[in-house]
């Protein structure tokens, strides 16, 4: 049999050799197909090399010039022989501006940004801040207001800000609490990160029990409230006049969420269903703030803040969480809705994608990237913000974030730039114009822009915030002890007490009790809703089995979005001047 086998192998190898012949055009072809298609590829990669170059180069060298000829500008028509020449200039990006003759030095005190069609970066000239004051009332017509107006609005709101949050009625003015200023330093506890860790990529992170040695002594409850640290940027919005600088001011609120989020790698408390967290700073601040914990697959929270100072925010944030080895992201689910009293004015945003950087090996670092709208639904306006991705090759400023603000008929109104971590500022815009084609072919808008104004700056970290979980002052304070709380309230959470108190080990035992009974609860209430549907089929009630029911929000359809979503339907102040918490479940 093998004898066979060996002949017949023989016999096609011979036949293959004698017909060699007529396929060896073929390989050759073959080969001398890929030894030119290897030599274009590589003169193609060094001409692809040697444009982007060039490119570079000639931004470089196109930025150096317009700066040159915006000093060159300023010096002609400071001599006196010259004042009367008109001239014709271009942008840094080569749009063309119109001849203005005497009315020329309203060229002096702009700044010029490409739009965000093409490309996040602005290339700016800067502006002589001497020649604003001649400024005429020519610009009018294109920014919807005088100059001076835009001065004078800056030195009130500059004003109001040193002046803090309690200058809109004397008899507000009320002597804020002392509060704590620090928490017990974070112990160093050695972990074998990847021994845990290893069995958690592709998963869903809330799903999978973990060490308090991940977490920080907060809850996810008490991190929702966090985003109020700059709630007088509400105040100042609520304020406003005009409902597009009212948008500046909402923008930049949305901004400001993210800049305690720079050094907090660690992860809050995953809430036990039905915690709740207040925060009462109405006699101080001028605001109260609820959240609860609405579901627990998927983690879901309600949140509920309501300002005696003229606004209303709301939201239902749920948490998607993916670990993928090197990295985990983070994505917030849910819109926020914020609402002025007086105005009526109704603006809806969404959060960005937060990403985990390091997760195994390295220095663990965090990042914001995505797009934010904010829509004002009464008016139709709109700003959209950009959230650039780190990139080791930009050379763009880290945590950048930029945005325009237009109206209801998508005309260009203020200009927004800043990072999230530092600070935003907003420009008005002048005019703006059609320029040259971007590096894909698009053409890009430039906008002609006032002196940019500050709306926002992060406040700094308190002393010693390195050894205590990089909390700022009012992190600091959150998990603060208070008499007269709900029971379910995250400041009575025995495992994050104890690990804010140094004692870890504890708390790992407390956390795995009261996850055990939340589990053993939920199993209980499933046997409970298989015994209804069966008494339902036995008797044909017609009654559906209602599973949980949060005790202080509600599931409506919003009139904005259409969805569905959690909203606050009361009661929760009432109790607690009451001290009537009898309705509250045990969780803890």
């Amino acid at each position: 049999m093998l004898r066979k086998r060996v002949t017949c192998f023989l016999f096609i190898l011979k036949s293959f050799s004698q017909k060699r012949g007529h396929f060896e055009p073929y390989f050759k072809a073959c080969r001398d197909f890929l030894e030119l298609a290897e030599t274009h590829s590589r003169k193609w990669q060094r001409a692809l090399q040697y444009e982007r170059e060039q490119r570079i180069r000639l931004e470089e060298t196109i930025e150096q010039l317009a700066k040159q000829h915006n000093s060159l500008e300023r010096a002609c028509r400071q001599a006196p022989a010259l004042t009367n020449t008109p001239a014709i200039s271009s942008t840094a990006t080569g749009c063309v501006r119109p001849l203005k003759g005497e009315a020329s030095d309203e060229d002096e005190e702009t700044e010029y940004f490409d739009a965000m069609e093409d490309a996040p970066a602005f290339i700016t000239v800067a502006a002589d801040h001497k020649q604003h004051r001649h400024l005429g009332s020519n610009q009018s017509g294109a920014s919807g207001g005088q100059p001076n107006d835009w001065n004078l609005e800056d030195h009130v709101l500059d004003c109001q800000h040193q002046a803090g949050c309690n200058e809109s009625a004397g008899k507000e003015v009320m002597p804020r609490k002392k509060r704590r200023t620090r928490i017990p330093d974070k112990p160093n506890y050695s972990l074998n990160l990847w021994s845990i860790m290893k069995n958690c990529i592709g998963k869903e992170l809330s799903k999978i029990p973990m060490p308090v040695n991940f977490n920080e002594p907060l809850s996810m409850l008490q991190r929702l409230t966090e985003d109020l640290e700059y709630h007088d940027l509400l105040d100042k919005a609520a304020k406003c006049e005009s409902s597009m600088e009212q948008m500046c001011y909402v923008a930049a609120f949305s901004v400001s969420s993210y800049s305690t989020t720079v050094h907090r790698t660690a992860k809050p408390f995953n809430p036990l269903l039905g915690e709740t967290y207040e925060l009462d700073r109405l006699e101080e601040q001028g605001y109260r703030s609820l959240c609860e914990q609405v579901s627990h697959h998927p983690p879901a929270a309600a949140h509920h803040v309501y300002s005696k100072r003229g606004w209303t925010l709301r939201q239902e944030i749920t948490i998607a969480s993916k670990f993928r080895g090197k990295y985990l992201s983070i994505m917030p689910l849910g819109a926020i809705h914020l609402q002025f009293h007086s105005s009526g004015n109704h603006y809806v945003w969404r959060k960005v994608t937060s990403t985990v950087h390091n997760i195994i090996v390295g220095k663990l670092w965090i990042d914001q990237s995505g797009d934010i709208d904010v829509v004002n639904h009464k008016t139709k306006e709109t700003c959209q913000l950009k959230f650039s991705p780190y990139s080791y090759f930009s050379r763009d400023v880290a945590r950048k974030v930029t945005g325009v603000v237009t109206d209801g008929e998508a005309k260009a109104h203020y200009i927004l730039s800043g990072t999230w971590d530092d600070k935003m500022e907003y420009s008005k815009i002048v005019q703006s114009s059609r320029g040259n084609s971007g590096s894909e072919g698009k053409q890009k808008t430039v906008y002609q822009t006032l002196p940019s104004k500050l709306l926002w700056e992060k406040y700094p970290l308190p002393e010693n915030a390195e050894n205590m979980y990089h909390f700022s002052e009012l992190a600091l304070t959150l998990n603060e002890p208070e008499e007269g709380v709900c029971p379910t309230d995250s400041r009575r959470r025995p495992d994050q007490r104890l690990m804010e108190n140094g004692r870890w080990d504890e708390a790992n035992v407390e956390k795995q009790r009261l996850e055990e009974k939340q589990r053993a609860v939920r199993r209980r209430r499933e046997a409970e809703a298989v015994e209804a549907q069966d008494d339902e089929s036995e008797y044909d009630s017609g009654k559906e089995y209602e599973g949980y029911q949060p005790l202080w929000f509600e599931k409506k359809v919003d009139p904005i979005s259409r969805e569905t979503a959690f909203v606050y339907k009361g009661g929760y102040w009432e109790a607690k001047e009451k001290k009537d918490w009898k309705k509250c479940p045990d969780i803890f």
